[in-house]
């Protein structure tokens, strides 16, 4: 508790903006040291992503047909951009977890009674978890590398498909958020942030070509959001992509990525603050 005393500091009344900026900014550094102090969070959510490249790359690599080849080098460069946009999403899980945990200990009522804005804690607590997925997205980036992994176009245009992602796992963030403050522990948070994840990332066009799919099932996945965000890495880094298809966010893929991303940030930030206030530890 005396570390969040001292981390989160009485301010005068001013612009409302900028202090909200500056509580969401104190939030997030006393999230960081937490996980600076407790390295291990850190480490076990690097292991998963890095185990998904090795298997997937080399257990299915060779019977996967992608772009009409069955080569695995093809499929790695394919699977990628899924590896690096479910890495992303599965932060929400670990999101909502923190999220839980605070109220269990009664940490969120403490912030509650100091004079900040009221969606501090929950950006702050967001944008630490961002910085935790930029680092992951590095190591795993590295990893795919040394396993064959190449882009082919500009590098302004690979940093743009990074911040695809960043931008996909932020607004995934707020779901975990609204989990987060409406289970009781930080094993429910952990369940529930993980139970809808899996058909969203599965059923997708992040591991084979929706082609392949039966019809109805194709047209979920290509109008699912994550599918657009892969797809549009996909198309940034230069990498085999899926099959045509009638469906807008598969013809524009970066502008619905962005246009998703922003929705999800849009509604669930609200509905995550509206929680907050509201929410009894």
């Amino acid at each position: 508790m005396s570390a969040v005393t001292d981390a989160v500091r009485v301010t005068a009344p001013g612009n409302p903006i900028t202090q909200s900026l500056r509580d969401s900014l104190v939030v997030a550094k006393r999230n960081l040291i937490r996980m600076a102090r407790i390295p291990e969070v850190v480490i076990f959510g690097l292991i998963q992503p890095i185990m998904f490249v090795v298997l997937f790359s080399y257990v299915f690599g060779g019977s996967m047909n992608i772009a009409g080849s069955t080569d695995p080098s093809v499929y790695r460069e394919f699977l990628m951009a899924g590896i690096f946009a479910q890495t992303v999403t599965f932060a929400t899980a670990g999101s909502g977890a923190g999220i839980a945990e605070d109220m269990h200990k009664g940490l969120i009522d403490r912030f509650r009674s100091l004079p900040m804005a009221r969606g501090a804690v929950l950006t702050g607590r967001t944008l630490a978890d961002l910085v935790q997925t930029a680092l992951t997205l590095l190591v795993l980036a590295i990893v795919a590398l040394l396993v064959g992994w190449r882009t082919h176009t500009s590098f302004g245009e690979v940093l743009g498909a990074f911040g695809l992602l960043l931008l996909l796992g932020y607004a995934f963030t707020w779901i975990g958020a609204v989990i987060g403050l409406s289970v009781r522990t930080p094993e429910a948070a952990t369940s529930g942030g993980l139970v809808w994840l899996f058909p969203v990332t599965f059923v997708s066009n992040a591991f084979v070509d929706s082609s392949q799919m039966t019809p109805w099932l194709r047209h979920v996945a290509d109008w699912n959001p994550f599918s657009a965000t892969v797809q549009a890495c996909r198309e940034l880094f230069g990498n085999p992509g899926v099959s045509p298809s009638d469906a807008w966010p598969m013809q524009h893929p970066v502008l619905a990525s962005v246009i998703y991303s922003v929705l999800i940030i849009a509604v669930f930030r609200t509905l995550a603050v509206r929680k907050y206030r509201s929410a009894a530890a």
